[in-house]
């Protein structure tokens, strides 16, 4: 799931004393829709993005204020993958006058998931021209593009994003993955550097220093890096996926104090970022190892729902159901992995810039 913004509630006037009975009516109307849009809005921050949608629907119902409502409602509709529902929804607001970063950053998000590539890198273009440039709309395009596997167009943003905050050590990280998920490491080895020049002893320092030794396969320096990020401060989700993922791949067994390490850091990682897929696939990996085959499949399945294009998952899965003796969830997950790769072989390769 993309990171995705919440839009505070506006002061709504105050009501007149003693109103007519036609006033009190009106008032009573606009009493709801304040309601239902603080309800949906105070859901809508908490992360209850579903439970939100139908008190926002109702504040849109009732006259509430339409870019309060529709910037809540498109943040629910992104958030619970229904991206499609969103897109109409800030095409209308911004048409209407409201041309702010936060609509644009929203639209930016949903063009992406809906694959409309030329349409999310006109807008944000749009958005960065007329206005001074936010390495946080930047941040939320990357997130969609990454979440999305649109590594190209997110390319093209990140350069974009550099030409105008050259200082900005997480665009010059994000570029650096992107290329490196394009296959040009050679291109990514010097922004990595760059990021970490930028922000040598702060989050982004490290991600960019674990990266860059990973891709490398210097599992060893990468693993001494993210002890320093955690004693840092830096005990982040993803700080924790990576540590636990680059434990189990230099060898820490079930029984060894290495793998107790890689098991507690990818369940702390789960907990603070549940939608996190590499978080998900590797605790259904570790789980298999243990033969812990029923929260195995658990954590595969939420991975495979994340990402439903990688070949690991399947595999895992079909390993997994194979040992609980469940023969034909096996074979499926067997027949979902031939299909991918069918589909893959038969795909032009990626042109590397």
């Amino acid at each position: 799931m993309a990171s995705v913004l919440v839009c505070n509630l506006p002061a709504f006037p105050q009501a007149l004393t003693g109103p007519p009975p036609a006033a009190n009516q009106q008032s009573a109307g606009r009493d709801d829709a304040r309601t239902e849009l603080e309800t949906g809005t105070r859901l809508t921050r908490a992360g209850a993005l579903g439970e939100a949608i139908p008190h926002l629907l109702a504040a849109q119902s009732a006259g509430a204020d339409p870019y309060a409502t529709g910037v809540n409602l498109s943040i629910c509709y992104i958030g619970t993958g229904a991206p499609a529902r969103a897109v109409p929804l800030l095409e209308s607001l911004r048409s209407s006058g409201y041309r702010t970063p936060t609509t644009a950053t929203l639209l930016v998000q949903a063009y992406i998931a809906v694959s409309r590539s030329a349409d999310a890198f006109s807008t944000l273009e749009s958005a960065v021209a007329s206005a001074p440039a936010d390495e946080k709309m930047f941040a939320y395009a990357a997130d969609a593009c990454t979440d999305h596997h649109q590594y190209a167009l997110g390319l093209r943003m990140m350069d974009l994003g550099v030409g105008k905050l050259p200082t900005s050590a997480r665009l010059h990280y994000e570029k650096a993955v992107f290329l490196a998920e394009l296959g040009n490491t050679d291109g990514a080895r010097p922004e990595f550097d760059r990021a970490a020049q930028l922000e040598p002893d702060g989050y982004i320092g490290y991600l960019a220093r674990v990266q860059k030794d990973l891709y490398d396969g210097k599992l060893s320096a990468a693993n001494d890096l993210l002890h320093q990020a955690i004693q840092a401060g830096h005990r982040d989700y993803r700080i924790l996926s990576l540590l636990g993922t680059v434990l189990l791949h230099e060898g820490a067994a079930p029984g060894d104090p290495a793998f107790e390490e890689a098991e507690s850091a990818l369940e702390e990682s789960a907990r603070q970022r549940p939608d996190f897929s590499a978080t998900q696939i590797a605790l259904g990996k570790m789980y298999l190892m243990q033969r812990r085959y029923r929260e195995a499949v658990e954590h595969l399945q939420i991975g495979r729902a994340l990402e439903p294009e990688n070949p690991a998952v399947y595999t895992s899965l079909a390993t997994a159901y194979r040992a609980l003796g469940d023969r034909q969830k096996a074979t499926e997950m067997s027949e979902e992995l031939g299909r991918l790769l069918s589909r893959e072989a038969s795909s032009p390769a990626p042109v590397h810039p």
